[in-house]
């Protein structure tokens, strides 16, 4: 099983509409989805009680050790991604608790100087937990080099890796159907089958995609030893708190 995170501690860059995106484009490529909802907005749960199919599968964690047992627990039920969508904010606990679980952040950002210095802190939390990431070029206008500018700049942020690509492709471009599908019930892969929004969604998804195939899964031994590992210090940070 493989676990994605999609975390930024700026609201408003699209974190939830990715994730359900991103799920449901995996699901039709044969894995068996759970979107987990770390956001107290609950943004991918009133999504879900809009919508008639089942999949991909919808649950919510109340907080970090929550989170760090509940991933471990669903690789054991079969699941073989899990796709996160955290809170915005500097303080929330299960957005680390995400970061740790996670084998690929994701990094939305939109494309102006303000999203990109405010991406800063979370790239940080990123590094610190030695977690592979990328950049997602979120909402980007549909004509002017704006993106292209800003996705210089994302890469001025960062050292270079051994080559890998640090922003994600293809960039997701800011149309109505995104907004009308989540109203809906559905991903923008399901509203606007042969749509634009459609194609960059599932082209992400084969770049994420890619990238998780140079990522081990972890087994499910070592993810409850981690899970175990973060309740743990969890549970001694608040005692000496």
């Amino acid at each position: 099983m493989h676990t994605i995170a999609l975390v930024s501690r700026k609201g408003g860059t699209g974190k939830s509409t990715l994730a359900i995106g991103l799920a449901v484009a995996a699901a039709e490529d044969g894995h068996k989805v759970c979107l987990l909802e770390a956001d107290p907005q609950g943004t991918i749960s009133n999504w879900r009680l809009r919508r008639a199919a089942a999949e991909p599968v919808v649950e919510t964690v109340d907080d970090g050790s929550d989170l760090a047992h509940r991933v471990p627990f669903l690789a054991n039920c079969g699941v073989t991604l899990v796709v996160i969508d955290t809170a915005g904010g500097h303080s929330h606990a299960a957005t680390a608790a995400a970061i740790d679980a996670a084998d690929l952040c994701l990094i939305p950002v939109r494309p102006s100087p303000a999203d990109i210095e405010a991406a800063a802190p979370t790239l940080g939390a990123v590094r610190l937990a030695e977690k592979p990431f990328a950049f997602v070029l979120n909402q980007t206008p549909a004509r002017g080099g704006r993106h292209s500018a800003a996705a210089n700049s994302l890469g001025a942020t960062t050292v270079p890796l051994d080559g890998i690509d640090l922003v994600a492709l293809p960039f997701i471009g800011l149309r109505n159907d995104q907004q009308d599908a989540l109203g809906a019930g559905l991903s923008v892969v399901e509203f606007a089958i042969d749509g634009k929004s459609a194609g960059e969604i599932r082209a992400l998804w084969q770049w994420v995609r890619n990238r998780l195939t140079a990522i081990a899964p972890r087994g499910a031994d070592a993810e409850l030893a981690a899970a175990d590992t973060s309740a743990n210090a969890q549970t001694e940070l608040r005692a000496t708190g």
